[in-house]
């Protein structure tokens, strides 16, 4: 599992080509499209290589094509504005020649201030709870072998369900979502910027299946068709990628064909380090 982690520690080591743009790469393994969470975590990386000695608080982005996993991504950064305190970069991403997915990123000089936060749920501690990899074992033994291959794949992330859905035949419930989340192997300590980074990643999975937990329906009956469109969030405070967090996510509204999802991230002491909100597309063509 940790050589899992390390490729995905290699993808976001992007190559610089010329300056502010850089070209990223996708794993082998990757299925019918790049997913969201690897463009999200490169373009945050290539925005961090134009900055210095300021941390990334807040970002928003947009997915606007799919991305084709057999041919490199090339973001390019336009260094919008280097402020006394706050630094900002606009990121695109680009394939064949178009845009697949834009970013902004504000970047802030540490300091202190205000403090308060929403407590961390009630839940039980992600010891006390089965490994998600079983959990996929269990409902790969139904699928099609060249889908079962796929989803019973090694992750750099390891992500403990506490209210989990089935997979295949799922019953409706409600639209709250716990998981606790770490990376597989220890990250770098005190590197802010790939910690982030690889929470980023982290973040667009298990987010937007919280919006089609009240209806009832998996991607795996192939009648679902379901993407991200847009991602923003909020790093509130430092923290390890691979030290369990809780990921407590809610989804408030699905209509017109998208849904809406929020999460909470906080430590297992109970810190809330960082925020996610993102709409996704949810047709069924049942």
């Amino acid at each position: 599992m940790s050589d899992a982690v390390e490729d995905l520690i290699q993808i976001l080591n992007l190559e610089k080509i010329e300056e502010n743009l850089f070209r990223g790469h996708s794993p082998d393994e990757s299925w019918q499209r790049v997913f969201g969470g690897q463009v999200i975590g490169q373009a945050l990386v290539a925005a961090y290589r134009t900055v210095e000695d300021r941390v990334c608080h807040s970002m928003h982005a947009y997915f606007i094509r799919p991305g084709d996993p057999k041919v490199p991504i090339v973001y390019e950064v336009d260094r919008a504005r280097d402020g006394k305190s706050f630094t900002t970069r606009r990121v695109v991403g680009i394939q064949h020649g178009k845009q697949i997915f834009n970013l902004a990123a504000s970047f802030q000089v540490q300091e202190k201030g205000f403090e308060h936060q929403a407590s961390m749920p009630d839940v039980p501690m992600p010891e006390d709870l089965p490994n998600e990899i079983e959990l996929r074992k269990e409902a790969a033994a139904q699928l099609p072998e060249s889908i079962a291959k796929h989803f019973a794949r090694p992750r750099p992330i390891e992500i403990r369900p506490i209210n989990p859905q089935k997979y295949i035949n799922p019953e409706p419930m409600d639209a709250n979502h716990l998981v606790w989340i770490r990376a597989r192997k220890p990250i770098e300590e005190g590197n802010i910027a790939l910690n982030q980074c690889i929470l980023a990643y982290a973040s667009d999975m298990t987010l937007l299946d919280t919006c089609i937990r009240p209806h009832g329906v998996s991607w795996l009956s192939g009648k679902l068709q379901s993407a991200s469109l847009d991602h923003a969030m909020w790093f509130h405070e430092p923290f390890q990628a691979n030290e369990w967090m809780l990921y407590a996510m809610d989804s408030p509204s699905a209509s017109g064909g998208r849904g809406f999802n929020r999460g909470s991230i906080y430590t297992r002491d109970g810190r809330l380090v960082a925020s996610v909100v993102q709409e996704g597309l949810i047709r069924y063509r049942g």
